[in-house]
């Protein structure tokens, strides 16, 4: 079993260019699709904690039922929004990248490796075409 697990949705592009800097640095993450094997509310709290977010923070806006459940009110609690990502697991935002260097939200997809164990093995250019990562394994 892998120590990086992404929580990853395949038709995201952020998603998918994290997934292939995890790949590029040696790495076969753990690859939980949330849409289809959506976290409890149990490890939402733990993500959380780890990243050291909200739960607001992990919210997504785009392509969810956010504005029609109303969440931008702030009188929803943690544990309300938290709820809510249950019912609605598209309303997680991601790809959320756990590795034993800690957990984050990777938007953009370069952060994930600030948390990444091992250096980049070679050139990486996101699908968009913006370079990443020089043929030396160092950030451009």
């Amino acid at each position: 079993m892998s120590d990086i697990t992404i929580y990853h949705n395949p038709a995201c592009g952020t998603s998918r260019n994290t997934l292939a800097l995890i790949r590029n640095s040696g790495a076969e993450p753990e690859v939980i699709e949330y849409l289809k094997t959506p976290p409890d509310k149990q490890r939402l709290q733990q993500l959380l904690q780890v990243m050291g977010i909200s739960a607001r923070e992990l919210l997504r806006e785009k392509g969810t039922p956010y504005a029609e459940l109303g969440l931008a009110d702030p009188q929803w609690t943690e544990d309300q929004l938290l709820d809510f990502m249950v019912q609605h697991p598209a309303l997680m935002n991601r790809p959320v990248v756990v590795t034993p260097l800690g957990a984050m939200l990777c938007r953009p997809s370069e952060r994930v490796l600030d948390i990444l164990p091992d250096p980049q093995r070679g050139a990486f250019t996101k699908e968009d075409g913006e370079a990443v990562i020089n043929t030396q394994g160092q950030r451009v």
